[in-house]
């Protein structure tokens, strides 16, 4: 499932109006106090939209890259398609949320502060490890689409990396939000399968090779040596 330019913009436009649409329905601006805090709002919301279409990226990812998916499950025309589109919509979330946080005042983040890590007044570690998980993911996403830019076979390598970019930013969440007490059941709900299925991933592919010399090697076990031939010379 490829995504046009045309299809970009017209995503980023659709979130843009849910996000302002949903905003204005949830906290009216009804004083000037809550007018202030409406973009924090939504830039915090996107934020958390954005991180758990991201946890279903890195989900679907793990399943492409599973050892079993080229031997059994064979999922990968189904579910590749729904990596590259949910992975459309993780930026277009991502995007908003980076400009809200940046031009809210209230949010104490700034342009500088959102670009460069260590550079925000408002939770300065939290704020730096979520824009140096934006870059990480920015790096994956780019080589994963044009592979030349790097050697043979190292974008597969750089993007295995994503189960970093997620941890980065499950922290990033976690110590960034307001309401973390709040949504700390749904940061577990999402963060334990991701670390399980990595879990799974990495052992599967470790002990696979071994069962796969097995049988190799008691066959090899069963085959009896030639017997010598002695030579007129030698007897």
């Amino acid at each position: 499932m490829r995504v046009g330019a045309a299809a970009l913009v017209a995503i980023g436009a659709l979130v843009a109006l849910v996000a302002l649409a949903v905003t204005d329905h949830v906290l009216p601006a009804a004083d000037p106090r809550v007018a202030d805090l409406r973009p924090w709002i939504a830039g915090r919301a996107l934020g958390v939209t954005a991180y758990l279409l991201l946890a279903l990226q890195v989900g679907l990812g793990l399943v492409l890259s599973h050892p079993r998916n080229t031997a059994a499950w064979r999922t990968t025309r189904q579910v590749l398609p729904w990596h590259e589109l949910v992975t459309v919509f993780v930026w277009a979330f991502l995007v908003l949320h980076v400009v809200l946080m940046a031009v809210d005042p209230w949010a104490d983040v700034g342009w500088v502060g959102a670009l460069v890590p260590g550079f925000s007044g408002y939770r300065t570690p939290a704020i730096a490890i979520g824009t140096v998980a934006v870059y990480a993911m920015l790096f994956t996403a780019i080589t994963a689409k044009w592979t030349t830019l790097l050697p043979a076979g190292w974008w597969l390598k750089v993007h295995r990396l994503s189960a970093l970019v997620f941890l980065a930013t499950w922290v990033h969440s976690v110590l960034a939000g307001t309401d973390t007490g709040a949504l700390t059941p749904l940061y577990l709900a999402t963060g334990l399968p991701i670390l399980l299925g990595v879990a799974h991933r990495w052992w599967t592919a470790r002990v696979r090779p071994r069962r796969e010399e097995q049988p190799a090697t008691s066959a090899q076990s069963l085959v009896r040596p030639a017997p010598a031939i002695v030579t007129m010379e030698e007897s």
